[in-house]
């Protein structure tokens, strides 16, 4: 079974200074909850298609997982997508999209994902991997507040 999450978020900010900042794999463990561990292993490029990103995260209990992703698409300045090529899902699709608003930026993450081991998997994701999926969005929404619409009030 496909699950998915979406979520739209106002940024105080330009589309280059969002772009620059999302586009960087560099900047994923600031956004990404701290008891995650998450370690990004590739260098920092510029980012393209093809691009191939490894990490490291302990998602649970803090076992150490390997993570690997494609830059699958990328029209710069305005979205990209990223998808799992080994790690803890069977299927992984995550669509980063920003696009000019009044005022600043609107960024909206579409995420496809679907947990292995079938209905094991689905209870798994009833139980606890929906909820901690939907707090690590949380987290990032609160980072990602404090690095750009704090600038509201400097």
């Amino acid at each position: 079974m496909l699950h998915s999450i979406k979520t739209t978020q106002f940024l105080n900010s330009t589309i280059n200074d969002v772009w620059d900042f999302m586009s960087d794999p560099g900047n994923l463990k600031t956004i990404t909850p701290p008891y995650m561990q998450f370690q990004v292993l590739s260098k920092n490029t510029a980012m393209y298609a093809g691009q191939i990103i490894e990490y490291k995260v302990r998602p649970l209990l803090g076992i150490q997982l390997s993570w690997v992703t494609e830059i699958t698409h990328i029209v710069e300045g305005s979205y990209f997508v990223d998808e799992q090529r080994f790690g803890p899902y069977s299927f992984w699709h995550h669509q980063h999209f920003i696009k000019p608003v009044t005022g600043g930026v609107e960024m909206t993450d579409i995420v496809h994902y679907k947990i292995p081991l079938g209905i094991i998997g689905r209870i798994m994701n009833s139980l606890f991997i929906k909820k901690q999926l939907n707090d690590i969005f949380l987290y990032r929404r609160s980072r990602l507040d404090e690095l750009f619409n704090t600038k509201m009030s400097k």
